[in-house]
């Protein structure tokens, strides 16, 4: 069942509920000969271990009247790869639709498990799911019946004419009854970590953020238990307490599997070639009244760690986008506070138009698991977070929703909110887990009693916490517009982002492993180049002088990335050359800056001031080099580790351009001799100022002999 809760918005539309399937997929976990745990090591302090993605196979099975038999299966690399294998487009559809539901035929439903991220980041895990677990199950649905909440009607959809007669009898009877609200009391949970070792936990990834190793992390606490109601009663209660958008149930009986999920969250929906994911962060509770309700809500929006939060989560999510859109076809529609039962949060909507030849299944595969339930930059956070909750995430943070192919329309959410239910000897022992994303400016004691807000409505559901024990203020759903911040220009462009095979005389960026570089890509092609994106961090790589030979770059730009200069050698190497002025013109980027200061000699430290992590600040600059005709600005810095105006020297090869409002941070470089400059913050953020102007200042620099 999909369950669209709570009143008919822009996020909930229909609900369905799903008839007998005969054909499912099914993904586990492969062996550990196949998919072997890493050796202990420590993501969060920069010991990353690149690895290329194991093998996994799924199995289509097929219903024979008793039991799931193997029909085939089928061994990738990549999820996408296997959906479009096993999910290839329909020839037929159902002949009578309702206008205002997108469902036209058959089509694909069931739940991804977070443990996936071993095939969607270049990562292993420490801490993988036991072999033979359960990662993914997929049912092919030809039957469902569709609740429209625009008009309240109910309408069964079908391939099976017998099958249709007989459920739109039953519907032409049917009458409407209140979902039984109330549970069983069960003994209390156990979580995994006491609220001291959890404030302990947010300290450490302060200690990694400082260190300039990641921005956000999403760390995820949990409650386990034995539950006395069965799964339903348990949907039921969450269903009438805590109604949200993105819900849905899944029962997989063969498995004594149950999943209970109210979601407030979308992942990603596809339309044609267009892409929406809608992110979440910023969290306030709801109000005892309506003026409390207001002043929670404009604390949350006018809250510097929340919009920092969400600013960084909605450039990142922009940069999955990218790995699939076309050349600046990326755009945000809509910025808002949505309210829920029990919280309200700060939503973004990022849309994106997807390159030729790609589908649906390409789109999921690019921006699972979301990033708001990870972090930032992606691929570190995701191998720290299994450093640090030393277990698989299991369903809670994965997805579910439905894949139509005939349209390549789809619907995915987040499933935060999610309570995993197995059943054993002794009945139903449930987990639920809640968190938050960690920034440098949380409090510990904050963290600990946010993952608690989110809990709650879910404990209350598996008997764990009475209705009446918390006097939690709650209210109705609702949306709330704000202005949309940044000014993304989406205008076509006929210029290309080259992974693989490159085109000589382009612009070459180098990916230092962040999550923004192909915000940085799109913003060049908009200003009307062509980019070769080259990995700065990867296995193998070639050398700078190398590069330079085969692709003869017109500019080059050094990408930000996580951790210290010295992590890329390649970036490194690159910016030597720079400096003594062997190279086209070139920009550094937060970590490319970084390593150009140090390439000039400069002494880099961790800021004395703390890291500043998707916050615009003010940038005093000098009227030069990039600069110019600019008035003063705003830039969105993502960076722990600075250098000091304080260490210039006048026998210095480089010069400084801007610093921060204490004069104390250099924000901008430029060598005195050559094109070359450096920039301490992220011109591409949605809250950079001019930042598609400075960009434009140094393509403008020709090539030097």
């Amino acid at each position: 069942m999909l369950l669209s809760s709570g009143p008919k918005s822009h996020l909930a539309t229909f609900s369905l509920l799903c008839g007998p399937s005969t054909n499912r997929i099914i993904i586990r976990q492969p062996s550990i000969q196949t998919a072997p745990a890493l050796p202990p090591h420590s993501p969060l302090f920069g010991d990353i271990r690149l690895t290329s993605s194991s093998t996994l196979t799924a199995e289509m099975q097929q219903w024979n009247g008793h039991s799931w038999e193997v029909r085939e299966e089928f061994t990738s690399t990549t999820i996408s790869d296997i959906l479009r294998y096993f999910c290839p487009k329909e020839h037929v559809s159902f002949d009578d639709k309702l206008a205002t539901v997108p469902i036209s035929g058959p089509f694909w439903t069931g739940a991804f498990s977070y443990d996936l991220v071993q095939w969607t980041q270049p990562i292993g895990l420490q801490h993988p799911p036991n072999e033979g677990e359960l990662l993914s199950v997929l049912w092919r649905i030809d039957k469902c019946i569709v609740h429209c909440k625009e008009t309240g009607a109910m309408k069964s959809y079908s391939i099976d004419g017998q099958w249709k007669e007989l459920a739109d009898l039953c519907l032409s009877n049917y009458e409407t009854i209140d979902l039984v609200s109330s549970v069983k009391p069960s003994h209390l949970p156990i979580s995994n970590c006491t609220d001291e070792e959890h404030e302990r936990i947010v300290e450490t990834i302060h200690s990694a953020i400082k260190d300039g190793q990641l921005y956000q992390l999403n760390y995820g606490r949990s409650w386990e238990g034995q539950v006395a109601s069965e799964p339903w009663d348990v949907l039921c209660h969450s269903v009438s307490s805590n109604p949200a958008p993105f819900s849905g149930f899944i029962h997989v009986k063969d498995e004594d599997l149950a999943l209970i999920c109210a979601s407030p969250e979308s992942l990603l929906s596809t339309n044609g070639d267009v892409i929406t994911t809608a992110p979440i962060k910023g969290t306030r509770p709801r109000g005892a009244s309506l003026a409390e309700e207001l002043l929670l809500r404009e604390d949350m929006i006018s809250d510097r760690k929340e919009r920092a939060e969400h600013r960084m989560l909605v450039d990142l999510m922009r940069n999955d986008v990218g790995v699939i859109a076309k050349p600046n076809q990326i755009w945000i529609e809509r910025f808002d506070v949505e309210t829920y039962a029990e919280v309200q949060h700060l939503v973004t909507r990022v849309k994106g138009r997807m390159k030729d030849g790609l589908d649906a299944f390409d789109a999921f595969q690019a921006v699972f698991p979301g990033g708001s339930i990870t972090g930032c930059p992606r691929t570190v956070v995701c191998a720290a977070i299994d450093e640090l909750e030393k277990q698989p995430r299991s369903f809670w943070t994965g997805s579910l929703g439905w894949f139509e192919t005939t349209t390549n329309m789809s619907s995915w959410n987040i499933m935060i909110r999610t309570a995993e239910l197995k059943k054993d000897t002794h009945g139903w022992k449930s987990r639920v887990t809640a968190g938050g994303g960690i920034t440098i400016e949380s409090n510990p004691k904050s963290e600990v009693a946010e993952a608690k807000w989110k809990a709650n409505a879910l404990l209350r559901s598996c008997g764990w916490m009475d209705d009446d024990r918390l006097s939690i203020p709650r209210g109705d759903l609702s949306v709330h517009s704000l202005p949309i911040e940044g000014e993304l220009k989406s205008t076509p462009s006929s210029n290309e982002i080259f992974t693989t095979e490159f085109k000589q005389d382009s612009v070459l960026l180098v990916d230092n492993l962040d999550s923004f570089t192909y915000n940085i890509a799109h913003m060049i092609c908009g200003l009307g180049y062509d980019v070769n994106l080259v990995n700065g961090r990867g296995i193998g790589n070639d050398s700078a002088k190398d590069i330079i030979e085969q692709l003869n770059p017109s500019h080059i730009i050094l990408g930000p990335g996580p951790g210290w200069p010295e992590d890329s050698p390649l970036t490194m190497e690159f910016a030597k050359l720079a400096v003594a002025g062997k190279l086209p013109p070139m920009l550094g980027i937060c970590l490319g800056h970084q390593a150009l200061g140090l390439a000039a000699g400069w002494p880099l430290i961790q800021s004395p001031s703390g890291p500043v992590h998707g916050t615009p600040v003010e940038c005093l600059h000098n009227g030069e080099g990039l600069f110019s005709n600019l008035p003063r600005i705003k830039m969105t810095r993502y960076n722990s580790l600075t250098f000091l105006s304080s260490d210039n020297r006048d026998d210095s090869t480089v010069l400084i351009d801007a610093t921060d409002a204490t004069k104390s941070l250099v924000l901008a470089i430029r060598s005195k001799t050559y094109p070359v400059f450096g920039v301490q913050f992220h011109p591409e953020s949605v809250g950079s100022q001019s930042g598609t102007l400075i960009l434009d200042a140094f393509l403008n620099y020709g090539a030097h002999g």
